[in-house]
């Protein structure tokens, strides 16, 4: 059993009914009978079809309560029209990367975006011509793979590594794929998805020594950077490592993926190069809607009022971080280095599918009521991604499952 730490003021234990709502998390096995949410205290015998969604990274808790209240103002006030940025919105911007990363920017730096995945499609379109070459390092999260081939470039990739230390960069193979390349663009992913590394500032050295060396723009997704959960880790903004390298870099940031609001489409992308923020809206011309104003809105709360609510999720997660380590580690061939951020496992499944005799990990957990994503969709096939961001009572049920699949 595990044992939850609860929150005075925030309930992430509380059910929210998803299946049969909007959610593409939920709707994904619906076809199939679909995952039924119960009470958090029992679970039905587990039926044909009946798939516990563990696989699109958003999470299954409901918006802090700051944000629901000022959408709710907002909705009360009634008009939808166009809209545009107010100052309080671009000033919780400027003050929030002044207050959790000591990093004072110009309100002028700020392209607002309707998603993440947005800025990395029109990076790959600003920077270079058809046919350069965009470097990634995989496994990476899927949108890394496609932006390129989306915007007519080519993708050079480097593997990283996987030690007993967790997973690393292979700086020296990085190197020569792009001595030979001629890349123009590098997207960076960090905090990293899937495998939830923290690049210490070290490696983001090394990696600013390449962008240099190479004469590089760098895309860094940034986006789970309020999703820290190693003690010994925090997050070192790409940008931050100096001037220099802050003209060559665009950081691309969201509330969504920490305070679970992705489905209101709102992030930006912070450039301080003229030039480079020039040709980034240039390639946005025509293609790339507003930001609607319920995402404004909610992105405004969530900088400047939801510290608390943010620090009791941490905890939360960490919780359930600890279960899912202690289920993999008894799981006969499976396998999973320190998560430093994100809500998400990474999980080696090789020697589990070779011992078993399996093509398909992940369509195997699926038989056996468990929706995980495929690590081939992140170029790296055998493993597979779990979602923990969820209440205890589902996670425990899921891990069940997990152990039941593996033989346990």
């Amino acid at each position: 059993m595990i044992h939850p730490e609860h929150s005075e003021e925030f309930d992430f234990d509380a059910v929210v009914e998803r299946a049969g709502s909007d959610s593409v998390k939920w709707a994904k096995y619906a076809d199939n009978g679909g995952p039924r949410e119960v009470s958090r205290d029992a679970f039905p015998a587990r039926r044909d079809g009946d798939i516990i969604p563990l696989w699109v990274a958003d999470m299954d808790f409901a918006a802090p309560p700051p944000v629901l209240a000022a959408l709710r103002r907002r909705i009360d006030h009634g008009v939808f029209g166009y809209n545009q940025p107010t100052p309080s919105q671009t000033e919780a911007v400027v003050a929030y990367l002044a207050r959790k990363f000591d990093w004072h920017i110009d309100p002028a730096w700020i392209v607002w975006l309707p998603g993440l995945v947005s800025g990395l499609n029109v990076a790959c379109r600003a920077v270079g011509a058809a046919g350069d070459a965009v470097f990634i390092a995989t496994p990476i999260y899927p949108p890394f793979l496609s932006a390129p081939t989306f915007s007519t470039r080519r993708v050079a990739s480097a593997p990283l590594v996987c030690g007993s230390a967790g997973w690393l960069w292979d700086f020296p193979t990085a190197d020569a794929v792009l001595r030979t390349s001629q890349a123009k663009l590098f997207l960076l992913c960090h905090p990293h998805n899937p495998t939830g590394r923290v690049w210490n500032d070290d490696e983001l050295w090394q990696i600013a020594h390449l962008a240099e060396k190479y004469d590089m723009v760098v895309c860094s997704d940034e986006i789970h950077n309020g999703l820290i959960l190693s003690p010994s880790r925090q997050h070192r903004l790409f940008a931050k490592l100096g001037p220099g390298i802050a003209t060559r870099t665009i950081t691309l940031l969201a509330p969504s993926k920490t305070f679970n609001i992705p489905g209101l489409g709102c992030a930006l992308a912070v450039i301080p190069d003229s030039r480079l923020r020039r040709g980034f809206r240039e390639a946005m011309h025509g293609i790339v809607p507003h930001v609607n104003a319920l995402g404004m809105v909610a992105t405004e709360a969530a900088l400047t009022l939801c510290d608390a609510w943010q620090a009791a999720l941490l905890d939360y997660l960490r919780g359930n971080l600890r279960a899912v380590l202690q289920a993999v580690a008894a799981a006969p061939g499976l396998d999973m280095r320190p998560v430093e951020a994100t809500y998400l496992a990474w999980i080696d499944a090789r020697e589990f599918a070779v011992d078993r005799g399996i093509e398909n990990p992940a369509r195997w957990f699926e038989q056996h009521g468990l929706g995980l994503s495929d690590g081939a969709d992140f170029g790296a096939a055998g493993f597979v991604r779990l979602n923990f961001g969820t209440r205890r009572a589902l996670l425990e049920e899921a891990l069940a499952r997990l152990l039941r699949a593996t033989g346990v």
